[in-house]
């Protein structure tokens, strides 16, 4: 686990720290951005994380 900046989906793409909880596929990472447990992609080009607490949440 570990603390990032990432853009997030409910804040139209704007930064703010999320904890990566593990790596579970290629560039698919399962992630918490407060309290929600959710989706995050990780552009390996510009070394960013994007995470999707919108439509990638997990219940």
């Amino acid at each position: 686990m570990f603390k990032i900046k990432a853009h997030i989906h409910s804040l139209n793409g704007e930064i703010d720290e999320i904890t990566v909880l593990e790596q579970i596929g290629d560039n698919d990472y399962l992630v918490e951005y407060k309290g929600v447990k959710c989706h995050a992609l990780f552009n390996c080009f510009i070394c960013e994380f994007y995470a999707d607490d919108i439509y990638g949440r997990i219940e």
